[in-house]
């Protein structure tokens, strides 16, 4: 089991689910301080999917983003959820299908079920924190 600081620094792309374009949304604020910190971006919102948002396109699912990341040899890192709690365990799902290597809950976001499906199937978890406080407090 990976700790927090590990899994920020071993990672490079992060699907923001949820993101909504409204910059006043924690979901964004948090995207663009990570894009700002050398993260690649991908957000997913089936609500803006093929729109732009934080000068990345959005997809409607985990898949469709994954799809689009391989031909350039990338993967899912972290898969971000800006969801309510009983929304995760689709997600969770998700995540494994993807291969992604984190399924991270923001604050408040709790969901034990999804979090024993996603560590059973090797993705690291992390519930109820924000990653945009835990990258601040490595002094990044």
């Amino acid at each position: 089991m990976k700790t927090i600081p590990q899994i920020l620094q071993e990672s490079h792309t992060i699907a923001v689910v949820g993101l909504s374009n409204n910059p006043e949304k924690a979901s964004n604020e948090v995207a663009h301080y990570l894009q700002q910190h050398g993260y690649r971006i991908v957000p997913v919102n089936p609500v803006y999917a093929g729109q732009q948002i934080l000068g990345e396109t959005v997809y409607a699912s985990l898949q469709e983003a994954a799809d689009a990341l391989a031909p350039l040899g990338r993967r899912i890192d972290i898969v971000d959820c800006f969801r309510k709690s009983e929304d995760i365990p689709p997600l969770a799902k998700d995540a494994i299908a993807v291969r992604a290597g984190c399924l991270w809950m923001q604050l408040g976001i709790e969901n034990q079920s999804a979090a024993d499906l996603a560590r059973a199937a090797g993705l690291e978890v992390v519930m109820n924190r924000c990653m945009k406080i835990e990258h601040r407090a490595l002094g990044a």
